[in-house]
């Protein structure tokens, strides 16, 4: 064994000096396309388990899929149907399975189908401008429950609303008044309706409603009564018990915790310390279920690394459940096992089984593969960063890692420092193939966890309102710096990249600090005041929160927008959008083009006419990552080794002039 070990290490290749930032790679933009696909909603149906997935190579389309015997994979949803929803642009919860019969809502058309069990595909509600989510079967009277948002008139913002749906077609609505609605729950024996709701300018993080009716035996609902909730209260995810008692998770402990209603008064469950439930940006999101009457399956998040347990109410037991799991999403418990989707250090997203009877993890299908060795992945080390008075941001560093390259010893890596959307979202330390395309080039990463991410409690994720523009730029500029101080990174070459809020972080980095040499915004915000009165129903309060009342606080908005300081921004800067996006319309990075023309600042545009809010399309996605490498590559002063991105950007220039550092 030792001589074979010492062969080993002879015959490993001596690393080559490269310069940062150019090293050669074998994870092309290409690959990390090919590699990987979006694993969404999971879904039981006694032993058998589906999942939709998002497939970049077929422009995007999102299938209904089954693990079928012998762990074979099928398309189990119609060979041209698009499983989406655009209820609240952001959709999520777009199909349901039932005894092996599948219902969903196509994106194409808006229309909700049904694939019965013979395989007979049809068409269920009328051709009409509403839109269907969140789906619930209430199967005792054959029909399901679901979100309805209704767009007939098209000047104003479109209808919210829950109701039934038969086989016939007809819709027939059981609650609204309320601005939203969403997580509709059948009782077992099909007696309770329990449903969320909440009304701007809240959103679902900041205050929904819980509510609990009787359901007659023509369906009709009964009195309604709120149960939990308001606009201080988060509440997430309704679930009825097996004995029929009703669960949720709610922050009004200060984290997102389980209670029930017992007795009529609400009841702690589970106090933890951590996060139990997740922002509802999408419909269908799920943190725990039930094994047995007793026995619940839950995950949580401690820090923004998600864990997962078993706890047993008969005994008051708590089992964390060791795995090397740090991201957790989609629990779904049935059949003796809990699955997840879940994404380890090293590993892209699979969907994995929990057995409760053998205690062991399976892993069932991977969303792609990697295929790197393990001296080319560069894993995340958590950090948490003095700002503010007092106060802590945290996020994940990624050093340049790669097989064969290290850069020159007398110079440092160029830094990239991601934003996350939301801006009430959060960065994952799970393997991403978009990060480990950069870190293997000899780019060193910082992915921030700003206050104002989940994961972190409440009171964290509230500390953006009325401060958005200010403390999540506060968190990227303080970490860039402390990175450069730490000798990690190179202070002279650091870039902002980010997408939605996170490419309007980018573009207030940029414009209010001197701290960047270059940015990307991807489908950014540069116009406050112009978002306010353009964007979609769901997020058109959500500035109120974020940066005050409009139109009283119109005076703020402006000086939070970077399209009006425009003279403050000198260096390079990249913008990508969609011009199919609803959620943050095309003009937002058509009039920052613009203005930074008029001022001769260096810029560069790509625009997608088929893409929306997040790229779908493998092309698109491809073309993007190459002009945004290929874009450092000219303002650091380097060429991708072995590699010359395929969209060199033309109508770039004065990348020789004066500089924000």
């Amino acid at each position: 064994m030792k001589k074979n070990t010492e062969i080993d290490v002879n015959i490993m290749p001596q690393k080559k000096i490269y310069p940062y930032g150019g090293w050669p790679s074998s994870i092309s933009a290409s690959s990390v396309i090919a590699d990987t696909i979006s694993i969404g909603q999971l879904c039981l149906d006694g032993p058998d388990i589906y999942w939709n997935e998002v497939r970049p190579k077929e422009k995007g389309r999102s299938i209904v899929c089954k693990l079928g015997k012998q762990k074979l994979v099928e398309d189990f949803s119609p060979p041209n149907a698009n499983v989406r929803s655009r209820v609240h642009e952001y959709g999520g919860g777009a199909y349901i399975v039932e005894n092996g019969e599948l219902w969903f809502s196509n994106g194409e058309d808006g229309r909700v189908w049904h694939k019965s069990f013979n395989g007979n595909t049809f068409p269920i509600t009328s051709k009409s401008k509403s839109r269907y989510a969140d789906f619930v079967r209430d199967s005792s009277r054959g029909r399901l429950i679901a979100i309805a948002e209704d767009h007939q008139e098209i000047k104003t913002k479109p209808n919210n609303r829950l109701v039934a749906i038969r086989e016939t077609g007809d819709v027939n609505i059981l609650a609204e008044g309320a601005d939203f609605y969403s997580s509709p729950k059948v009782s077992a024996d099909g007696r309770w309706l329990s449903w969320l709701s909440w009304d701007h300018p809240c959103m679902p993080w900041d205050g929904t409603s819980l509510w609990l009716a009787p359901i007659a035996t023509d369906g009709a609902v009964g009195e309604r009564v709120l149960v939990a909730g308001g606009s201080k209260e988060s509440i997430f995810q309704p679930e009825f018990a097996p004995d029929g008692t009703l669960y949720f998770v709610s922050d009004r402990s200060g984290w997102w915790n389980l209670y029930r209603i017992k007795a009529g008064e609400i009841e702690l469950v589970l106090a933890l310390d951590a996060e139990c439930g997740v922002p509802q940006w999408s419909f269908g999101l799920s943190t725990y279920g039930f094994a047995s009457e007793n026995v619940i399956v839950i995950s949580y998040i401690v820090d923004g690394l998600s864990k997962l347990a078993v706890f047993d109410l008969s005994m008051n037991s708590f089992c964390p459940i060791h795995s090397s799991f740090v991201d957790i999403t989609g629990l779904k418990v049935g059949n003796g096992q809990a699955i997840f989707v879940g994404g380890s250090l090293v590993e892209p997203n699979s969907i994995v089984s929990y057995s409760l009877k053998s205690k062991k993890m399976t892993t069932l299908y991977r969303s792609g593969e990697n295929n790197l060795s393990s001296s080319d992945v560069s894993r995340p080390i958590p950090v948490s960063i003095p700002v503010g008075d007092g106060e802590k941001t945290n996020g994940f560093f990624y050093k340049p890692q790669n097989a064969l390259c290290i850069g020159s010893p007398d110079t440092l890596p160029p830094l990239i420092v991601k934003c996350h959307g939301g801006p009430t979202g959060q960065a994952s330390a799970a393997f991403n193939f978009k990060i480990q395309f950069w870190t293997n080039r000899g780019f060193a990463v910082f992915d921030v966890n700003y206050r104002g991410s989940s994961g972190f409690g409440k009171s964290y994720r509230n500390r953006i309102r009325g401060e958005w523009g200010l403390v999540d730029v506060e968190d990227c500029v303080s970490g860039a710096k402390w990175l450069a101080e730490k000798g990690w990174v190179d202070g002279e070459r650091m870039a902002i990249s980010g997408s939605s809020a996170g490419g309007y972080t980018t573009l207030c980095a940029l414009t209010f600090e001197n701290c960047f040499a270059a940015g990307a915004s991807y489908y950014g915000i540069g116009d406050l005041s112009a978002l306010a009165k353009e964007t979609h129903k769901f997020e058109s309060k959500y500035l109120d929160s974020l940066i005050g009342a409009w139109p009283e606080e119109r005076a703020l908005y402006s000086l939070r927008s970077p399209i009006n300081f425009t003279e403050k921004l000198s260096c390079p800067l990249i913008l990508f959008q969609g011009l199919k996006d609803k959620i943050v319309p095309p003009s937002q990075a058509e009039d920052m083009v613009a203005a930074l023309q008029k001022k001769g600042i260096p810029i560069a545009y790509l625009s997608f006419i088929e893409e929306g809010h997040g790229f779908r399309q493998s092309k698109n996605i491809i073309r993007s990552i190459e002009s945004e490498l290929d874009f450092y590559g000219q303002v650091f002063r380097f060429r991708p080794a072995g590699e010359i991105a395929s969209v060199l950007i033309e109508n770039i220039s004065g990348l020789g002039g004066e500089r924000n550092c």
